[in-house]
């Protein structure tokens, strides 16, 4: 199924990009991988599935617009035609620095913009998807009180008590545990389902959500939140006079100042983790199919030698995405939650025996 997945991923790309970029549209351009996997990896107003020939199949998106000069305007992205036409006095720039940004034709400049983009219909979709597993667990727990749960949902309950037990309870102990389980639990199936979807070639997956650092800056910036108004007067004493540190190190605040830095590279460390592991699994599998229209430049026996290697090397990289889309979400709570456990102290040393069962 996975193979099945790539090839249909691959002959995708080949259509869309091969047809234009490889081949030039008859002007003799080399293949660029560059603009190949940036545009691949990045947003945009509608959400392609494939080109035949001179026909784009895609999904359009709302745009929705206001500007200074004309006030609001909400049209469909396809009215862009693919990015080649104006509409309402708009158009989707082809130059930096708003380039794949829609600016007023007239001034250059963008409006206020707040169209749902690719990543925002795909942060949608996970959010629906993620309301409609726990709402219907809850419904399967009561219809089966006092069962075990079967299937989909046993692997859903198992990677609850996952993040329960061995996430927020060993972090922070039974009591502070439940006070931060509903953050900890929704940012992990978050992180978890959107890596899952980012794994899948076709729509509703195939969007680079968790690979978008606005989405992981906000991530990070609610752990960052959380840990500011949750610290007591242990947490911000040690940042600011900390015991066991000679006196010399406190005045001048040498050690003070490198723990306040600290507080704000945490929340940059999260952020910059996700976003750096999920682009990058992104930009290898892309890369490999950037090495079918180099070589397919040369000749076409080059092109389906590589080809050949290329599919293998992408199903050995979709397979290990498989296990950092779970690492990834895991990494980011666990972390989280040990952020928490310095700010609040000491709960955590609560026994292990509160923790299980």
């Amino acid at each position: 199924m996975l193979a099945l997945m790539l090839m249909m991923s691959i002959a995708t790309f080949a259509q869309e990009d091969g047809g234009h970029e490889a081949a030039g549209e008859g002007s003799g351009e080399a293949f660029n991988p560059g603009p190949f996997i940036m545009n691949h990896i990045g947003d945009a107003y509608e959400w392609h599935i494939a080109t035949f020939g001179d026909f784009h199949l895609s999904l359009p998106l709302p745009c929705i617009l206001y500007s200074e000069q004309s006030g609001f305007h909400i049209f469909m992205s396809s009215n862009f035609h693919h990015g080649h036409a104006e509409y309402e006095g708009f158009k989707i720039s082809d130059s930096e620095p708003n380039k794949g940004k829609i600016v007023e034709v007239s001034t250059g400049e963008r409006p206020w913009d707040f169209s749902i983009t690719k990543n925002v219909f795909a942060m949608l979709f996970s959010m629906c998807l993620i309301c409609f597993i726990f709402i219907g667990m809850r419904k399967y727990y009561q219809r089966n009180t006092g069962k075990a749960p079967h299937g989909f949902y046993n692997a859903v309950e198992m990677l609850v008590l996952f993040v329960r037990d061995d996430i927020a309870y060993a972090s922070l102990g039974k009591k502070n545990g439940d006070r931060f389980m509903p953050f900890l639990m929704t940012v992990f199936f978050f992180i978890f389902i959107n890596n899952l979807l980012g794994l899948v070639p076709i729509l509703p997956g195939g969007a680079n959500l968790t690979g978008n650092i606005a989405v992981t800056c906000v991530l990070a910036l609610f752990t960052f939140i959380i840990t500011t108004f949750s610290g007591n007067k242990e947490y911000w004493q040690d940042i600011f006079w900390p015991h066991g540190v000679p006196l010399w190190l406190k005045c001048p605040p040498i050690i003070p100042i490198v723990e306040i830095m600290g507080v704000f590279t945490k929340p940059i460390v999260l952020m910059v983790r996700l976003f750096a592991n999920i682009t990058a699994g992104h930009i290898i599998a892309l890369s490999f199919y950037s090495l079918i229209f180099i070589f397919g430049a040369k000749s076409v026996a080059a092109g389906y030698g590589v080809a050949t290697v290329s599919v293998v090397f992408t199903i050995f990289m979709s397979l290990l995405e498989l296990l950092v889309a779970f690492i990834q979400a895991y990494v980011f709570t666990l972390l989280s939650s040990i952020y928490f456990s310095m700010a609040v102290g000491g709960e955590h040393e609560e026994k292990a025996v509160e923790v299980a069962h």
